[in-house]
């Protein structure tokens, strides 16, 4: 008989739980700018707040974890997260929807740095390498949110009740996991608080190394459909393979590559993954064919899938910082990464062109390779 009580399924539950309500909130954002007549400085705007309030929340989430226990916390964060998508629901006008979105951006990202710490102390409990298989499960999640604004759009549902009945579902469905049994350590640090939390000592490479791949992933996740649409000439309709190849490409990679980083080492993955995400960029900066294109989105997803978790994991277990300190630091440069980087990229673009701008995140994959060493494990961490 399977058993459902297990740790892993706890912060299964905790990674998941987060992405379905950021798809929730991701399928139905053409709903908002219909409601509110958004353009896109408008819709660019919202956005730069939501993501402001999860880079703010970042440094406090991270002391809170190693103050209470990174279980609890999580577990906190999720009720008033499945509280914020309906304040985000009720937002009948811009500047209360920009409040919202902070508000929910807070939630997002404060959790999103717990859970991963939380995720690595069963990650130690088990001993062995189960990160990747958690990001999984958000990636799963998100893709289930987005589902679920289709049906919801498909149905006529307002936004808010949508929201409701993703919030209800969500928490009923996966809240009795959290709550199993689970005590986190306590790691009281001194010192006062920032505005954000920065990494330090061995640290900063691990920090590039997951600004390299929030820089890729935010990458293919914005500027894929414009690529292939404005660049090789697709059509509309499969102008989005690049995006649907690339995060189903990320999906299975991350259920299945933990075993190959316990059999060759995380080291070794990321030089590996880090070449696949290059080539595949450079790939995409050469070719004139949608075939090619699309593959080259399959190679970024492929090497890119373990770059974040590895990272989050070898935070988590360094034998200077606080696991949650820790988390926070090298969070701050991968999300900053992902939400600055794809502005950046279209600049670089309008400068000189898409095709460049491609090449360039290409070589950041290649730092990300060469840094890979940053990755090996240290003295106190896991084998």
């Amino acid at each position: 008989m399977v058993q459902l009580n297990t740790p892993w399924r706890a912060v299964a539950a905790a990674f998941a739980l987060n992405g379905v309500l950021l798809g929730s909130w991701a399928g139905r954002i053409p709903a908002f700018v219909d409601r509110l007549g958004l353009d896109e400085r408008g819709l660019g705007i919202l956005l730069l707040f939501m993501g402001g309030g999860a880079l703010l929340s970042f440094p406090l989430a991270g002391r809170l974890s190693d103050h209470f226990g990174a279980a609890l916390v999580t577990r906190w964060l999720a009720v008033v997260y499945l509280l914020s998508i309906l304040l985000v629901g009720l937002s009948w006008s811009p500047l209360a929807l920009t409040v919202a979105l902070f508000v929910f951006g807070m939630c997002h990202g404060a959790m999103d740095v717990t859970m991963n710490s939380w995720g690595s102390e069963v990650e130690r409990h088990l001993g062995r390498s189960v990160m990747s298989s958690f990001h999984a499960m958000w990636s799963l999640g998100a893709g289930l949110g987005v589902a679920g604004g289709y049906v919801a759009t498909t149905a006529g549902l307002g936004v808010a009740l949508h929201f409701c009945l993703a919030a209800l579902i969500t928490g009923g469905v996966l809240g009795p996991f959290l709550r199993l049994p689970w005590v986190s350590p306590i790691r009281r640090a001194q010192g006062g608080g920032q505005m954000f939390s920065l990494p330090r000592g061995a640290l900063v490479l691990v920090g590039l190394i997951a600004m390299a791949a929030g820089l890729g992933e935010g990458a293919a996740v914005d500027w894929s459909a414009v690529f292939l649409r404005d660049v090789l000439g697709a059509a509309d309709s499969r102008a989005t393979l690049g995006y649907a190849a690339f995060s189903m490409t990320m999906v299975a990679m991350r259920l299945t590559i933990d075993r190959v980083i316990l059999r060759i080492g995380p080291v070794r993955v990321a030089r590996i993954g880090g070449a696949l995400a290059a080539a595949g960029y450079g790939l995409c900066a050469l070719t004139t064919q949608l075939s090619l294109a699309v593959l080259g989105f399959v190679l970024i997803g492929m090497g890119l899938a373990a770059m974040t978790p590895m990272a989050f994991s070898r935070a988590a277990n360094d034998p200077q910082i606080p696991p949650g300190q820790a988390i926070a630091s090298v969070a701050t440069l991968g999300y900053g990464a992902m939400l600055l980087g794809p502005p950046a990229i279209g600049f670089i673009a309008q400068l000189t062109s898409l095709r460049v701008s491609f090449a360039l995140v290409g070589c950041c994959a290649l730092l990300a390779a060469a840094l890979a060493g940053a990755l090996r494990p240290g003295a106190d961490g896991m084998r």
